[in-house]
């Protein structure tokens, strides 16, 4: 049985922007005239992922996503942030039915479309063990017989500890690599896949970020994929890195988001040539 979350059975890197409705890029990103309604189609044909926020608004209807599904092509995929009303909480413990009404809502209708499930904790949510455990233990692993992926983003500095780490480790789960001065940014590999997101987008760059530093985030993406950890990139556990000899490897996921949004396009293009090449 293939897995839900891969279009090929060898990982993936895949490289995208959060969501793809946004007025600039109109200017500078779709074709002059293109339609708003085949701008989905588009964007699915120049990235290999897309992160939707929206749904962190609110689950969508079964049938948008099935059209999701038909607009974009095969090997492409949607990563979805989980809705603020089952992670805005003080106690994540009791978020269960939220969690099964926005996985078990609709999510199906994406298939092979369907990526990783991102969990966002808000900044004032400190770790609690127990709490984080119990809210684990809830995340579903399968939709109608697949298995579900899913990954973490904290943000608050109290998830900077050793504890932590082993906690979703235990539970194979990826914590996201945040590249943001506002929150707690660690490249500690805690699950089977990688998620990145990538906030330092500059708006006086076309490319959003300069050649070097999109070669370095080529290099690192291949790191990844390998099974090895970057070693230039800040951890909890320094020194607890891996050459990548005893790894498997690894799909891989990097968006650019925010900052200078207009730019996160063609930074995103920009990546994919990179590591193609």
């Amino acid at each position: 049985m293939s897995d839900l979350f891969a279009a090929t059975a060898s990982p993936r890197i895949r490289v995208g922007i959060g969501g793809w409705t946004f007025a600039p890029w109109r200017n500078n990103f779709y074709p002059a005239k293109l339609q708003q309604r085949r701008e989905l189609e588009y964007a699915s044909r120049q990235l290999t992922a897309i992160e939707i926020n929206g749904t962190y608004y609110g689950a969508q209807k079964p049938a948008t996503y099935a059209k999701w599904r038909a607009e974009t092509p095969d090997g492409f995929v949607f990563s979805l942030k989980a809705p603020r009303y089952t992670t805005d909480r003080k106690i994540l413990a009791d978020a269960g039915k939220t969690i099964d009404d926005f996985v078990f809502g609709g999510l199906a209708e994406l298939g092979d479309r369907l990526g990783p499930i991102l969990w966002q904790l808000p900044p004032y949510k400190a770790f609690e063990r127990s709490d984080l455990a119990a809210f684990l233990d809830q995340l579903p692993r399968d939709l109608d017989g697949y298995p579900l992926h899913h990954v973490l983003e904290v943000r608050h500095a109290s998830f900077m500890c050793a504890e932590y780490l082993e906690l979703v480790r235990k539970y194979r789960v990826p914590t996201v690599f945040t590249e943001s001065p506002k929150y707690p940014s660690f490249a500690d590999v805690t699950g089977d896949f990688v998620y990145a997101r990538l906030m330092r987008s500059e708006g006086a760059i076309e490319t959003g970020y300069p050649m070097n530093e999109l070669d370095a985030w080529a290099q690192r993406a291949r790191a990844w994929s390998a099974g090895a950890d970057p070693s230039d990139l800040p951890r909890v556990q320094s020194g607890a890195g891996n050459d990548g000899k005893n790894m498997k490897p690894r799909d891989v996921y990097i968006y650019f988001i925010s900052s200078a949004k207009e730019r996160n396009p063609a930074a995103a293009m920009a990546l994919i040539e990179r590591i193609a090449s």
